[in-house]
């Protein structure tokens, strides 16, 4: 299993240490990607430009959004071409897409889309992106790595039918495990030969802070979710022990890819994660 490390672009008082200098140590570090969180309706980074600035002072490291909002970017072509953009000049097969309609009603205020219809949006969106890639329509030729995430059911039949693979996001390797099954389900009801690729994620920080930092940020990025973001909150590893048994309960899982998302800014994050997992 690769292990990935997040970006902290939603992290509160992100700088630019906390793209450049940590996109710097991160693959130097060995990481396989970067990935990236997305909201439009929150003080956060937004996801291709954080990425577009990694790329620029990396050369290996893969480049992952966990995921994008897509219905949010109602310009599909713009999308295609941006996506196109970063995985052409960064090297072929850098850039993994991961796409999903998103829950937030707030993000979808700010953006002018109807909440209400984001499923159908993101259908059209999977079609026309395939089709503006593989046409070359709007270049630079070549497509990305496509994830599609959530964990409806539709969120199956769609990673089946439109793209390389699944995320799952967080929830836990347990239901991870539950969402592969369905994931196995719907890629052989569509005919698809091989197997798709699949990612999650968790969060962590470590060091003598890490319950603060971890309160500090992922309670006030779930905030919304009411006691739910409790859950989240505790669930975030803050010891190298921790994070070593998340890791091998993925990989038992059977997850090809796992996002350590961050919950400090701090660069020195990059490398405490490191001397733990890697």
């Amino acid at each position: 299993m690769e292990i990935v490390i997040g970006l902290p672009n939603a992290v509160p008082g992100v700088g630019r240490a906390g793209i450049v200098d940590w996109a710097r140590r991160a693959e130097a570090a060995g990481f396989s990607s970067l990935g990236t969180l997305d909201r439009i309706a929150y003080g956060n980074y937004e996801s291709l430009i954080a990425l577009a600035a990694a790329a620029a002072v990396t050369e290996r490291i893969k480049l992952a959004t966990d995921i994008l909002i897509a219905p949010l970017r109602a310009n599909t072509a713009l999308l295609a071409k941006q996506a196109a953009t970063i995985d052409h000049p960064a090297g072929a097969d850098r850039v993994v897409l991961g796409l999903a309609p998103g829950g937030r009603p707030d993000d979808y205020e700010h953006s002018g889309v109807d909440f209400s219809k984001r499923g159908r949006i993101f259908d059209r969106q999977l079609e026309a992106l395939r089709r503006f890639w593989d046409g070359d329509d709007v270049g630079p030729s070549g497509r990305p790595r496509v994830l599609v995430g959530g964990t409806a059911e539709a969120a199956y039949r769609r990673a089946a039918k439109y793209a390389d693979g699944w995320t799952s996001g967080g929830g836990g390797p347990e239901a991870f495990a539950g969402g592969r099954e369905k994931l196995g389900e719907a890629w052989r009801a569509a005919g698809r030969e091989g197997q798709p690729r699949t990612m999650a994620l968790f969060y962590f920080a470590l060091g003598d802070d890490a319950d603060e930092q971890v309160r500090r940020s992922l309670g006030d990025y779930y905030a919304f979710a009411g006691e739910y973001a409790e859950r989240i909150v505790s669930s975030a590893a803050k010891d190298a022990d921790t994070l070593r048994g998340y890791v091998a309960a993925y990989t038992e899982a059977g997850c090809d890819e796992v996002i350590c998302f961050p919950a400090s800014a701090d660069p020195d994050q990059v490398d405490r994660l490191a001397d733990a997992v890697l």
